[in-house]
């Protein structure tokens, strides 16, 4: 899956890997029941619903896509933590590089195994990535069942919040 990168990014938001869905159709979050894009409107980091297929509107708003590691899988799940692990030296370097304003890591257990930190929560993180605060949001795939739609909207509008606000 290439990543949706630019220069001057406000949020690169970075998914744990694609699905195999999503790799196949060549869009980020596009497996059927993904909720990243109604998360998004919802949040009012985009003014509509975009379609997966409509992803390269993305960097023109100051946003971005990436993930931690590039293997495709059916689940997250099957990811080893040597994997992840090596997602986030890679990931580090990409930020550092970029350097976006926020890295918004779409999935907790990815931020704590990729960057060992066990004891992390959702929200602002007290690590920054070079001058990129990184933010830990839940990770919004339909196999997710933790947070309903409105939960991931508004955890998806506490960010946007501070990122329009400074």
């Amino acid at each position: 899956m290439p990543d949706l990168l630019g220069s001057g990014l406000k949020v690169l938001f970075c998914g744990i890997n694609p699905s195999v869905y999503s790799a196949v159709v060549g869009y980020h979050f596009a497996r059927p029941g993904n909720r990243f894009w109604p998360a998004l409107h919802a949040s009012g980091f985009t003014d509509r619903l975009l379609a997966p297929h409509e992803q390269d509107e993305l960097p023109r708003l100051g946003l971005g896509i990436t993930n931690v590691v590039d293997r495709a899988t059916v689940s997250a799940d099957v990811l080893t933590a040597e994997e992840l692990a090596e997602g986030g030296r890679r990931l580090a370097a990409k930020v550092r590089r970029y350097r976006p304003r926020y890295l918004a890591v779409l999935g907790i257990g990815a931020w704590r195994t990729a960057f060992r930190h066990p004891g992390a929560s959702l929200g602002l993180q007290p690590e920054s990535l070079g001058e990129t605060r990184v933010w830990v949001l839940p990770n919004p795939s339909g196999l997710n069942a933790h947070y309903t739609p409105a939960a991931l909207a508004r955890l998806f509008r506490e960010l946007r919040g501070v990122v329009e606000g400074g």
